[in-house]
């Protein structure tokens, strides 16, 4: 049998909960992440092979048609909305379908029968190579940034924000640091304080309570000590 790869784009939890749940019901459906916005969203089709998208229009930031525009290489797109006007602008996208929240199971199965069978699946993404950089998109300034991993030198978490420093400059943008973790590769980045992320190999100095990148000094955190030194011991010739 030929799973289809789903992921689910939606900021609202109960909507995502529901479509998590019929997914799981049906055995050639297979939920690969969820999203709760464009940035998680485009991180996740990068990182993963996503054969199909259920795709919120009403989102923060950008809505889920101009997300759907922004594609160069997009998935199998069933939107979902709680607004009736949008069927015609998602339907012009050559969507399978439109499902209308709250959606009902029956409407749910509509949907998902008319996935081709088998389903065309995406190439899954390539690990970073001296000819293929490893990437994130990030937003800034309502346009999505392409950051090149190897380019960070760091990423200081502000509040609600984080801000990226690389080597061309920083970038500060709306996202969880946790999120910033679990994404980037842990054979490159380290989490050394609540507040700080580092490229290991970005490092210039360092003692048992800090590290130097580029002329900054960042602690490193007292939760994340033994965790910081077993890695910098390992660098040790």
């Amino acid at each position: 049998m030929n799973r289809v790869n789903c992921l689910i784009v939606d900021d609202e939890p109960l909507a995502s909960n529901v479509l998590e749940k019929y997914i799981t019901k049906l055995d050639h459906l297979r939920l690969v992440g969820k999203a709760e916005n464009a940035v998680e969203a485009f991180n996740l089709l990068n990182t993963h092979n996503i054969d199909l998208m259920f795709l919120d229009i009403k989102m923060p930031q950008i809505t889920g048609i101009d997300f759907l525009k922004s594609l160069p290489n997009p998935p199998m797109v069933i939107f979902t909305t709680a607004y009736r006007d949008f069927a015609l602008d998602g339907f012009e996208m050559s969507a399978l379908d439109y499902l209308l929240k709250p959606i009902s199971f029956e409407r749910f199965l509509k949907a998902v029968s008319k996935i081709p069978n088998p389903p065309v699946h995406k190439q899954a993404p390539t690990e970073i190579s001296t000819s293929d950089r490893a990437y994130i998109f990030v937003r800034q300034d309502k346009r999505m940034k392409k950051v090149f991993l190897d380019d960070i030198l760091f990423i200081e978490s502000i509040k609600d924000y984080v801000k990226i420093i690389t080597k061309e400059g920083s970038i500060l943008t709306y996202l969880k640091m946790s999120y910033l973790e679990e994404q980037l590769p842990n054979r490159l980045f380290l989490r050394v304080h609540k507040s700080f992320i580092i490229n290991i190999h970005s490092i210039q100095t360092y003692s048992a309570s800090e590290i130097e990148i580029d002329g900054v000094i960042i602690p490193i955190g007292r939760h994340y000590k033994q965790a910081v030194h077993r890695v910098l011991n390992a660098l040790m010739l």
